[in-house]
């Protein structure tokens, strides 16, 4: 079986790749900034230095995501973030292969149009592998054993639940919800609530540094903004209590899938789910509070992954050494 050089993860928040041998090599924002001309939308910045642009720009920069839920969203645009991120590292056009993780739930269309991309980029061979069943592999799990794994990943744009047994997926679901869509709803709430409007970039820095599922935390940070009526800047705190009501939905419809999932199982499978427990990880699996929150929400055994935000690349890189492993997963999903 020919030997795989690089494993990627696209995901909706960051693209991360790792090379064997090399280990985790690049962590970039999945990003373009673009403003029109008149030859068309011309690219100004790519990856964290389209991130940096965020409300920093005229109104004519645009910065966005060319993928969501793991969907292509604009071919070109992603095609030439990839090649950037590719121009950091010692890729050989026509010679490497390299590992795709993706969504469970992507349809095969989508996969096409992946494939189409990645080959077009200039790899010699290309394999889809869920990015669920690396998450297991980076948590250490075994997944080729006959009792039954689930994996609940809370990335960027979106979240996959899977239910894992002997190296394939019995069971498994995308959910639209993931980090940037709290970005979004932070941004909105703060509006609303305070008349105050903020850029996606400070939203994201409120729900890391302050956002948590504790009732009571008195964590909070000084924001700036636009004023609505007055459209001058101007400065407010921001408390963990008024990212609470964002977090809290987000999280018991996360809670609330899992536990369908669960239940629609067979005896067997959910047996060994109640024995081994739930594995959360991704991004937002990071949150503060969110253990207790399980706790007292959550009717199953669980455990929250550490650095759940690389798991799944980390998994991946496992691959890259275990091309008998990797192929029995190919086969099996």
């Amino acid at each position: 079986m020919l030997k795989y050089k690089y494993a990627i993860e696209i995901g909706g928040s960051y693209t991360k790749i790792y090379v064997k041998d090399n280990g985790f090599a690049l962590c970039e924002p999945t990003l373009v900034a673009a403003e029109p001309t008149a030859q068309g939308y011309k690219v100004v910045g790519l990856g964290l230095q389209a991130k940096q642009m965020l409300g920093k720009t005229n109104d004519s920069v645009e910065v966005f995501s060319p993928i969501s839920n793991g969907e292509i969203i604009n071919y070109e645009y992603l095609k030439e973030f990839l090649i950037y991120c590719f121009s950091k590292l010692d890729f050989k056009r026509k010679r490497d292969s390299i590992v795709v993780l993706i969504n469970v739930g992507l349809n095969q269309k989508n996969k096409d149009l992946l494939l189409s991309l990645i080959y077009e980029i200039g790899f010699k061979e290309v394999m889809l592998i869920p990015a669920v069943v690396c998450s297991l592999i980076g948590a250490g799990k075994n997944i080729s054993s006959t009792k039954t794994n689930m994996i609940v990943n809370i990335g960027g744009a979106n979240t996959d639940i899977a239910v894992i047994n002997m190296n394939s997926i019995v069971k498994g679901a995308t959910l639209g919800l993931g980090g940037r869509a709290v970005d979004v709803a932070i941004a909105n709430t703060v509006a609303y609530n305070h008349g105050l409007v903020i850029g996606l970039g400070t939203s994201e820095k409120l729900k890391l540094e302050v956002g948590s599922l504790y009732a009571n935390d008195t964590l909070n940070m000084e924001v700036t903004g636009v004023d609505v009526e007055s459209k001058l800047p101007r400065s407010y705190i921001i408390s963990s209590s008024d990212i609470l009501p964002v977090l809290e939905p987000f999280f018991e419809e996360i809670v609330r899938s899992v536990d369908v999932t669960i239940t629609s199982l067979p005896p067997e499978l959910s047996t060994d789910i109640i024995n081994n427990g739930v594995y959360f990880v991704g991004g937002m699996s990071k949150i503060n509070g969110l253990e207790n929150y399980l706790k007292k929400s959550f009717r199953y055994p669980f455990k929250i992954i550490e650095d759940g935000e690389n798991v799944s690349i980390l998994g991946a890189g496992k691959l890259l050494d275990d091309n008998e492993l990797l192929k029995k997963i190919f086969e099996n999903t």
